[in-house]
């Protein structure tokens, strides 16, 4: 079974707000107990034909999750996360923090704060400027 990473979740989600709620649905799951798609749809405000295209998704993507509709969804296996995933509002704030303090008197600080805000940089999904070009 393919191992999820990051980049291979990025590819089968188009939008932030669908990353966002997969990740509520991993995190929900992990508790490793049956949860019916009615209760998932409930709890993350969608609709219950929305969770069941979700968890298409991440069992497609590698997850080790078993269900079916009408019975419920759980993972069979622990399931361990990257070490850090962000919302989109983290992310922003997380940003206007960095910009901010690599501005910050203390030199040190200000260095670890843009060599932080590097770091995510890297990693960050190019989006946007490749196709703005033409």
């Amino acid at each position: 079974m393919p191992r999820l990473t990051p980049a291979r979740l990025a590819r089968t989600l188009p939008d932030m707000s669908r990353n966002d709620r997969l990740y509520d649905l991993i995190q929900l799951l992990r508790d490793g107990r049956l949860h019916r798609a009615g209760d998932l749809a409930a709890q993350l405000g969608v609709s219950t034909r929305t969770i069941w295209r979700d968890m298409a998704v991440l069992a497609d993507s590698g997850l080790p999750v078993t269900g079916e509709r009408g019975v419920g969804y759980i993972l069979r296996a622990p399931v361990t996360l990257p070490p850090l995933i962000l919302t989109t509002d983290e992310l922003a704030a997380l940003q206007l923090f960095l910009s901010q303090t690599s501005e910050a008197a203390d030199s040190d600080v200000a260095r670890g704060a843009r060599s932080l805000a590097a770091k995510i940089a890297a990693v960050l999904p190019q989006t946007g400027a490749e196709g703005e070009a033409g």
